[in-house]
């Protein structure tokens, strides 16, 4: 089928290659959770924390799996958005990519939450609730300011983030496992925990690393770049993450790690390396926070603006769809996304945000493996001959059993958030469908 006849997304350039590919997605894994996350591991499982880790990973391996081939049969942008909504219709479609966008809000949230946090051992003043607000009024104010004005400097401002939060990563697991001393191993009180609960909260550091495979079109030859620069990937992070955690217990120990619940990599980090480890150590946590929610409000106020474009909110979808006149950007869906982020971070702590972007997160990715079932059964092909990993008609059954297995695992307050969030959103596509029958399309910036 040739370009010229299929047009569109078929004609996009397949220029991604697996360095591309791996890239792309260790960028996007390594976001802020990796600076806060240990001390909720060695909490839960003392000793034991990386085997988490090693499940997470497991988990979202499969979970990758199904995201591979199903980006592979649809070739519409969108991501989880097309693949369910071709799969299942534009109802089921339409609660997955609201499901996407309120996963995003909570997960920004819960960065910005431990943004505060890091930025308080720099500056123990903003610790207290009045200077902690401010702080997150001025980030959020900075980066909406950056966004608003155009994608270019959103852009540039991400591409400048992507290094600094890897680096002092990177010094810290050296210099660590260097050190001379380490503290004492955890009591053996501390062995036990409940590993599903543990994997529910860690499973937020790798959650977001589908988005690497939304560009599918533009991969070049799917079926060998996908499994081997997301394995790639995968396994690196994962390396890292095991990596960082046990040089962490190793120089505070799991009691003291657990307790240092704001800013646990700091906290070693001065055992290390004195004040100054510890003040490198929070920087890089600050400016990787701020690079990850840079990055993510880049992308996803433009979801809340296609609500409104869509006329999915009532009274509000014309303010939602209103573009800057000068620098062409959804400016009002920045702005109500950024104002919804600094009332969730300023009034919750960073492990239940968490929580509840990785319960919205998990229910999503069921519904995306299904989808992946659904696609493979009717043979969808738009994109030419899929990707189809040997022995992988099983993997997005075994993906539903592990999700659901993490989703059981869940606290069942934060699962009832998340299914009146579908409620809502339910009601929601009922209720404007006469509206949006009605309405005539908007044309898009």
């Amino acid at each position: 089928m040739s370009a010229s006849r299929t047009g569109g997304e078929h004609t996009l350039v397949r220029a991604i290659g697996v360095t591309g590919l791996a890239a792309t997605t260790f960028n996007i894994m390594i976001g802020g959770g990796i600076f806060v996350l240990p001390a909720a591991a060695a909490a839960a499982l003392g000793e034991r924390a990386p085997v988490a880790y090693v499940i997470c990973a497991a988990a979202m391996s499969l979970v990758l799996i199904c995201f591979a081939e199903a980006g592979s049969r649809v070739s519409l942008t969108g991501g989880p958005y097309a693949y369910v909504s071709l799969a299942f219709g534009p109802f089921v479609g339409f609660l997955s990519g609201v499901l996407l966008w309120v996963m995003a809000v909570f997960a920004m949230s819960a960065v910005m939450s431990a943004l505060a946090g890091s930025a308080a051992v720099l500056w123990p003043a903003l610790s207290q609730p009045v200077p902690r607000g401010l702080l997150l009024v001025a980030v959020l104010l900075l980066i909406t300011t950056v966004n608003v004005r155009g994608v270019r400097g959103g852009a540039r401002l991400v591409e400048l983030m992507a290094v600094v939060k890897l680096l002092p990563l990177f010094a810290f697991v050296l210099a660590g496992a260097l050190v001379g001393h380490a503290a004492a191993p955890a009591p053996a009180a501390r062995m036990g925990g409940d590993l599903g609960g543990t994997v529910a909260i860690l499973i937020f550091a790798f959650a977001g690393s589908e988005s690497a495979l939304v560009p599918s079109g533009e991969v070049r030859d799917p079926a060998r770049t996908v499994p081997r620069g997301l394995a790639i990937a995968m396994i690196t992070v994962m390396l890292l993450y095991i990596a960082v955690q046990v040089v962490a217990q190793r120089v505070l120990g799991a009691g003291a790690l657990a307790a240092a619940s704001a800013a646990p990599l700091s906290a070693a980090a001065a055992r290390i390396a004195g004040p100054l480890g510890a003040s490198i150590i929070a920087a890089a946590a600050v400016l990787s926070m701020f690079g990850n929610v840079s990055g993510m409000t880049l992308a996803t106020p433009r979801a809340l603006y296609a609500l409104g474009r869509d006329g999915f909110v009532p009274f509000f979808s014309q303010s939602l769809a209103r573009v800057h006149p000068e620098f062409r950007t959804p400016y009002v869906a920045i702005v109500v996304q950024s104002t919804i982020i600094g009332c969730l971070a300023a009034t919750n702590g960073f492990v239940a945000l968490a929580v509840l972007a990785n319960v919205s997160v998990i229910t999503l990715y069921l519904v995306c493996c299904a989808a992946t079932i659904q696609l493979r059964r009717r043979d969808v092909r738009q994109a030419g001959v899929p990707f189809r990993m040997p022995g992988g008609r099983a993997v997005p059954y075994v993906a539903i059993a592990v999700l659901a297995w993490i989703l059981w695992h869940s606290p069942v307050h934060q699962i009832l958030v998340v299914l009146a969030v579908i409620v809502v959103a339910a009601c929601l596509f009922v209720i404007t469908a006469p509206y949006r029958r009605a309405a005539p399309p908007v044309p898009t910036p």
